[in-house]
């Protein structure tokens, strides 16, 4: 922009703005004295912002409290503006208002400039469309930048990380499948247990990131739920009384996202236990990817002197002094995101108490750090998937010396011989570096046959239970 400004005023009076932009005078403020930081409101709210205008519109329209010509000149700038047209022109900061109110004058003002710019006026004339009185009617920042935040959350996980990990499941679904018949050793307290086939050690992780992923899915239920209609405190002051209902049937038609108007608007205005339940249930899936992807850090680890059981893809050089090293690097990464998830659910659940009376003041944080963890588990989960699961391969000669020489094998025998005995040949077995068999016939405590007929993984895995 150039450094020619224009004067725009509000109830505080008139202040500079810069003569290209669209905002006006409160954005204008809202700059000044909230310089804070580097995170912009998400821009995912600012279009689900605009929905909730288009929405406000026609039903003003319709209920008899805005003119036409009026209502259709708001729902084409808002159409615009979800659709992304207009992104430069929401500059702030999601360090603002505890309701998020500069973001929603924001968008009014935006709107508002619009009208004027398309109509022939002079931007900052509020004419034909002033940012409060017809842009902001029947509404009020307190229903509806959390009515924002609910459409974008669900948008969000709906359209964009379901799918992805959805995708990661059928990943590793098709590899459990894979290697269902390599028969590995099996380990608790990372130390050597009884054997599992590698398919039935990847089908745990399928099914740990199903099991999180349904918790989120379940979550949403709640933030279907929208306090739009309920403007100040929950009572719908200066609002038609069918406004809320209608508005919400609106934004349903709009997003093809099931939500409702809530039978309770106080509660969904002064609390965010929905968005908080929704936060927490990222959470979770965050600590189901970190504890798999620490698994495969595990596996991998190598690949001379580690357990290497799997082979990673060779992506980039691993080392600045070390050639030839490859490392975990998708595995880190996303341990990383998963840590710094888990952080912004900790936040969450403080600002989800931050609550006063009838309105909770840390919405802007709320949605913020919602939309980041979407982003990054949705962003990490794809590159994950496409760098590093697809390309993952067993190292079959590792995977057989480790079961060879595992004397967990030995627990086998105890229905035969009982447990102290068994427990005498792996200890006899590790003291005297010899193979179970060795240990066994040398304590005499069963045959050569027997223990042939007994000690064998392939009958120790119980395949059909995969």
């Amino acid at each position: 922009m150039t450094n020619k400004t224009r004067k725009e005023t509000d109830s505080l009076g008139a202040i500079d703005v810069p003569a290209e932009a669209l905002w006006g005078a409160q954005t204008q403020r809202a700059i000044i004295n909230f310089s804070i930081g580097e995170n912009l409101i998400p821009i995912e709210i600012i279009h689900a912002l605009a929905k909730v205008k288009h929405a406000s519109a026609k039903i003003n329209h319709r209920l008899g409290v805005l003119e036409k010509e009026k209502s259709d000149l708001i729902i084409q700038i808002s159409n615009e503006i979800s659709k992304g047209l207009h992104d430069s022109q929401f500059p702030l900061m999601a360090w603002q208002s505890g309701s998020g109110t500069q973001s929603n004058m924001n968008m009014n003002e935006v709107i508002s400039n619009l009208g004027s710019l398309y109509s022939g006026s002079p931007l900052g004339s509020h004419k034909p469309l002033h940012p409060n009185d017809d842009v902001n009617r029947s509404q009020s920042t307190n229903d509806t930048f959390p009515t924002a935040i609910h459409i974008a959350v669900v948008q969000e996980i709906q359209t964009k990380l379901i799918p992805e990990i959805n995708l990661l499941c059928d990943e590793f679904s098709k590899k459990s499948n894979d290697w269902k018949g390599i028969v590995k050793t099996g380990r608790t307290h990372l130390q050597d247990a009884v054997p599992l086939t590698l398919g039935q050690e990847v089908s745990a992780w399928k099914d740990q990131i199903e099991t999180a992923k349904k918790r989120v899915e379940n979550s949403l239920e709640e933030l279907y739920l929208l306090p739009i209609g309920g403007t100040a405190v929950g009572t719908g002051i200066n609002s038609p009384i069918e406004f809320g209902k209608q508005a919400v049937e609106e934004i349903s038609s709009l997003t093809e996202l099931p939500f409702i108007s809530a039978p309770n608007k106080f509660a969904l205005m002064s609390s965010h236990d929905g968005l908080i339940n929704t936060m927490s249930q990222l959470k979770l899936l965050a600590v189901s990817l970190l504890k798999i992807f620490n698994d495969i850090r595990l596996l991998s680890s190598g690949p001379r002197t580690g357990l290497s059981e799997i082979n990673l893809p060779e992506n980039e050089p691993g080392s600045s002094i070390m050639p030839g090293k490859i490392n975990p690097t998708q595995c880190e990464a996303m341990s990383m995101v998963c840590m710094q998830v888990m952080g912004l659910e900790a936040s969450v659940s403080m600002a989800g108490s931050n609550g006063h009376l009838q309105m909770n003041s840390s919405k802007p944080l709320i949605g913020l750090n919602l939309l980041q963890s979407i982003k990054l588990i949705h962003d990490a989960s794809r590159s994950c998937r496409t760098k590093m699961i697809k390309g993952l391969t067993p190292n079959l000669k590792k995977i057989k010396d480790n079961l060879d020489n595992s004397l967990m094998l030995v627990t086998a025998l105890t229905p035969k011989i009982g447990y102290e005995k068994a427990s005498k040949i792996a200890q006899h077995a590790h003291k005297k570096g010899l193979t179970l068999k060795e240990a066994s016939l040398q304590l005499k405590y069963i045959s050569e046959s027997e223990f042939e007929s007994i000690i064998n993984p392939n009958n120790m895995i119980n395949p059909e239970k995969l």
